[in-house]
């Protein structure tokens, strides 16, 4: 019997278990891959209140080791199952808890094209900061309009031949200063109101082809294409248990409680109008703090 289980060792799950820990209660966290969760993949934060900049993998490490020297429990297992009685199934055992929180984040969103899982380490990637040093001196493109697309055309702009950034609107959603950033760099070639629509290659990816507003295709040759359209939750394992909305993410009305006893939600998993580091670590202290209050009535 655990305190809290905690799905999930992104930053919102692992900063749950931080507060959970210095409450003196037994907490166990279960991930599936790595901990750190998609924060690992930024290059840089630097806009992290109190850290002027880090690298994503060493911000995650050092909450990682913060937790673990407290005595945090963390088990690399895939859950497949939870149910009102707090039973946490996973692929390998079962596990009792008087509370559970949900911090299990999102996945990147894939195109859903032909070739493209096949492609995936050949030429597709979702991550530049893992895969960006295969590309040095290659031309290369990069696919999205938020903040991670603006920032991996700047990080693979020093590392690749050229660099297409790729958009399928007019305006890109990231922040100024990486687009002005960008527009310094003679090696990128920003393409707008467009979209891909098929992948070319044999054996990995050689070319895309791309279509515009008005139906005109056009191919480019690449050695490499990085996804960065966003992400999407995966919580269908959760939908007898807790709401979900029409596009997976988890309901909460305060943003803590689910539809039932005892069984929390945090991070980019939730209904959530801003998905930050900021707000995900925000989450993870009030839903611990929700949770050990609770379990004393």
């Amino acid at each position: 019997m655990y305190d809290i289980i905690i799905i999930g060792a992104g930053p919102a799950g692992m900063t749950a278990a931080l507060y959970g820990r210095r409450a003196n209660k037994s907490v166990l966290v279960l991930e599936a891959k790595n901990y750190g969760g998609q924060i690992v993949n930024a290059s840089s934060i630097e806009n992290y209140p109190g850290i002027e900049k880090i690298s994503g993998y060493d911000y995650a490490t050092t909450l990682f080791n913060q937790i673990t020297n407290l005595g945090v429990e963390i088990k690399y297992e895939t859950v497949i199952k939870i149910n009102s009685n707090k039973e946490v199934t996973t692929t390998k055992n079962t596990y009792q808890a008087k509370s559970i929180i949900i911090a299990n984040g999102a996945q990147n969103r894939h195109l859903n094209l032909p070739l493209e899982t096949d492609f995936i380490g050949k030429g597709v990637s979702y991550c530049a900061t893992c895969d960006g040093a295969f590309y040095k001196d290659k031309d290369v493109a990069v696919l999205g309009g938020g903040n991670t697309a603006l920032e991996d055309a700047i990080y693979l702009s020093n590392l690749a031949n050229k660099v297409y950034l790729i958009h399928r609107r007019d305006t890109f959603r990231g922040e100024e200063k990486y687009l002005k950033e960008l527009e310094t760099k003679e090696n990128v070639e920003i393409i707008l109101n467009s979209t891909i629509t098929k992948l070319n290659g044999h054996e990995k990816l050689e070319s895309i082809t791309i279509q515009d507003k008005e139906k005109r295709e056009k191919e480019i040759n690449i050695s490499g294409l990085f996804i960065a359209i966003g992400q999407v939750p995966n919580n269908t394992i959760f939908k007898d248990i807790v709401d979900i909305n029409d596009k997976g993410y988890i309901v909460s009305e305060d943003g803590v409680h689910t539809k039932t006893e005892g069984i929390y939600v945090a991070g980019d998993t939730r209904v959530k109008d801003l998905r930050q580091l900021t707000t995900a670590v925000s989450d993870g202290s009030i839903a611990a703090m929700t949770a050990i209050k609770e379990m004393k009535k």
